[in-house]
């Protein structure tokens, strides 16, 4: 009987043979159906300018996404020093208020005025919360023994002695807080003319400036108050969650009344949505809860959430220096932006 051994040995030598490659033949290679392009058609072809080959990918396929955020790094951080963003023929006093704690004022207060700082606006932030964290996110001294706001509110300090240029960030001042003005709302009700102290500081400021933001503290008391009557714009930060929704009412009945009584050309001019987290179908309800009642008053860009921008504080430094290709920092850059382009517009090759 024939052994069956040698069946499978001589299966598994073909089965491991290797594999010779095919050499392909003439009627293969070309086939006889197709034209063949002469020499003379693809020399025009190649000649033409304005042709672009299907297997060309385009600048989003052919950018990695490195590249991609090296880019957004670069236009962020305005290396050149240009005046990119338009500045206004006036100063623009903006309060950053919200009554309500943990909305993103102090992180909107400093990301704005470094992006404005760096496209070419002169920009000064006061911080009136007596946590100081506009200061310490701007990396400027706040401790116990340093002129802050307080000596300007309560002493009648000039502005300009208080004010501290913000290391690395040009066209960047700030006057930071310290913990004695925990103590100042109390000390402002003996005061004349408590509400309006602020106001004249900032007015006899010698210097000039393009934007002042105030950083408000989360409350309704004298030192937000001051902030309204110095300002003439209002922008209010409203994390995308029900909480934030609730106070809202409160706090524009309050600017209403300071608009009545103290500041006739006070206007709530911006609305700027913070900590939009896209998985969840509340943030889209506040969202179209917002801008069906404040219209064009609510930027287009949205804050999302982002780690990056909860780390920079850390390291004394804004989301835009920080990690200037993260989307904190995009958003904030679009922010900045929108908010300069609403502005009164003026030819950006303004002297300075």
């Amino acid at each position: 009987m024939r052994s069956t051994s040698g069946r499978r040995n001589t299966a598994a030598a073909v089965r491991f043979e290797p594999a010779v490659p095919h050499q392909p033949t003439a009627a293969v290679v070309r086939d006889a159906d197709a034209p063949v392009a002469s020499t003379e058609s693809l020399a025009a072809v190649a000649a033409d300018p304005t042709y672009v080959s299907r297997e060309t990918p385009t600048r989003e396929e052919d950018d990695p996404p490195l590249a991609m955020e090296a880019m957004r790094a670069v236009q962020i951080l305005n290396p050149s020093g240009e005046v990119t963003m338009p500045r206004p023929d006036r100063t623009r006093v903006m309060s950053v208020a919200n009554q309500k704690g943990g909305v993103g004022k102090t992180t909107t207060t400093v990301n704005l005025a470094v992006a404005l700082a760096l496209h070419g606006n002169r920009v000064l932030v006061v911080d009136l919360d007596p946590q100081g964290n506009a200061s310490t996110g701007l990396n400027v001294p706040h401790h116990a023994g340093i002129p802050d706001v307080y000596d300007c509110l309560i002493n009648s300090v000039p502005l300009a002695e208080v004010a501290q240029a913000v290391e690395g960030i040009p066209n960047l001042w700030c006057v930071p807080a310290t913990i004695d003005l925990a103590g100042a709302e109390i000390e402002l009700v003996s005061v004349v003319a408590r509400e309006s102290r602020l106001d004249r500081a900032i007015a006899a400021y010698p210097g000039e400036f393009d934007y002042v933001f105030i950083d408000c503290p989360p409350s309704l008391g004298l030192l937000t108050v001051n902030a309204l009557v110095a300002a003439q714009e209002v922008l209010i930060p409203i994390q995308c969650e029900y909480y934030a929704l609730e106070g809202l009412n409160q706090l524009i009945n309050n600017i209403n009344l300071v608009r009545q009584h103290l500041n006739p050309k006070l206007d709530v001019s911006t609305i700027l949505l913070t900590m939009y987290d896209r998985r969840t179908r509340l943030a889209d309800a506040v969202e179209q809860d917002v801008r069906n009642h404040f219209g064009d008053k609510v930027l287009q860009a949205v804050i999302p959430r982002n780690v990056r921008v909860s780390e920079a504080p850390s390291y004394g430094q804004s989301v835009m220096t920080y990690d200037p290709g993260s989307r904190g920092a995009t958003s904030y850059f679009e922010a900045a932006q929108e908010i300069a382009e609403r502005g009164v517009k003026e030819p950006v090759g303004r002297n300075a």
